[in-house]
This record gives C-alpha cells, structure tokens and sequence, in this order.
C-alpha cells in the first residue's frame, strides 16, 4: 500500500550512482524496486512517501519503505566519464524551451510552452544544423518575422547565447517538476559559467519549485 497525494506521486526521484553522479529519472515505482531489492547504498533529500508491506507474523509489525527525493544506488559510472564529458544531448522542443526558461531569445517575453516554437539562427535552407547551438526558442511571431533569414539580415537580435547542455544539465531539463533539494543537487554538478547555474541559483535562493509550464 502507498500513501500519498496523487502529486506526491507523481514526483520523480533523481537516481545517482554511489558516487554522487546524477543518472536519470525514475517514478515511484522503479525507487520502490531499488529499495526492495537492496540496490540502494544511500538516500538524501526530503521524504516523498511512504510505501507499506505486510505484517510480521512473528512481530506484528508492518514493513514499509521511505522513498527519497534522491536515492544513490550501487555501482559507479567511473568508466562512463569520457563519455560523459563528450555527450550531446538529444535535441527536442520541450528541453530546448526549458534551456530557454519559455522566453522568446527574440523579443525576451515568456510564453506557454504551446505558444513556443524552435527556430534555426541560421537557416536550414542556409546551411545552418539542427544543433543546440544552432536553435532558439522563439515565439509564433517572432519565428514568422524572421522567416528563412538570419537574425542579422532580419534585423532582430537574439538576447542569449544558445548553448550545449551538459549530462547534468540535461537530466535538469528532463525533470517534469524539480524540487529545490534535487535542484541545489544538480547545481552542484552544473559548471558554474553556464546559464542554468545562475537561473536555478536564483531559483533557490527563494526556495522555489521548477515546473515544465510558467506559473504552475
């Protein structure tokens, strides 16, 4: 039996591995299977509920786990650093607009996800990637202004620098709700030159809870 609120079981639980590199996300349903099968070394973080066994027959007491917002299991990803190091995420709209904190790099308002679009600096007809360097998160109008041209030749600006995430900065945008215990855990991990370090320094410092939706 889980008790909990349906949000607080909605709430993803960041795994690492036993040395402190975050690895991915997982449900509530995976950290119950790590826990039962003694794959966890450690936990910290706050306490997301509460999942109860059986009764003892012996004791009469009933078993249960206490699921973490953050779980370490056993294992490194030692022999995985270089690939770390030269990883490149997968590009795809809803970690781009997140990069992007849903504010349009052209005219610097924020929008709904919905309202975004993904917009190549330099054209694709021109030569230009579908690379993160390469794109921005724009809005309908401002995608439709600068049409096939290049910022320059549109005469707009873009008022960031597009960026590569990181493998923790990626696993930070893949977060559906990121709690400000996951977040100052990540932050750790995130160089302190990059955009998102800044962004989510400023997040906790007023103690803050990431969503994928602006005003959620």
């Amino acid at each position: 039996m889980l008790y909990g609120s349906a949000s607080e079981l909605s709430q993803q639980v960041l795994r690492t591995d036993v040395a402190g590199m975050p690895l991915e996300w997982i449900d509530y349903k995976e950290a119950v299977r790590l826990y039962h099968a003694d794959q966890v070394a450690y936990a910290c973080g706050s306490r997301l509920y509460t999942v109860f066994g059986g009764y003892s027959a012996l004791s009469g007491c009933r078993s249960s786990i206490d699921v973490s917002s953050i779980v370490a299991t056993h294992g490194t990803s030692q022999g995985l650093a270089f690939i770390r190091d030269q990883y490149v995420p997968p590009l795809n709209n809803r970690t781009l607009f997140k990069r992007d904190a849903n504010i349009c790099l052209y005219c610097a308002t924020r929008f709904q996800t919905r309202d975004l679009t993904r917009d190549h600096i330099t054209p694709l007809s021109k030569g230009g990637m579908d690379a993160w360097n390469n794109v921005a998160t724009a809005c309908r109008r401002c995608n439709n202004h600068k049409g096939g041209r290049t910022p320059e030749q549109a005469a707009m600006q873009l008022i960031a620098v597009p960026f590569t995430p990181t493998y923790a900065e990626y696993i930070y945008l893949k977060g559906r709700r990121v709690l400000a215990d996951q977040m100052q855990y990540l932050l750790a991990h995130i160089p302190r030159t990059s955009p998102l370090h800044a962004r989510l320094s400023d997040h906790l410092a007023v103690g803050e809870t990431i969503f994928d939706e602006p005003g959620q």
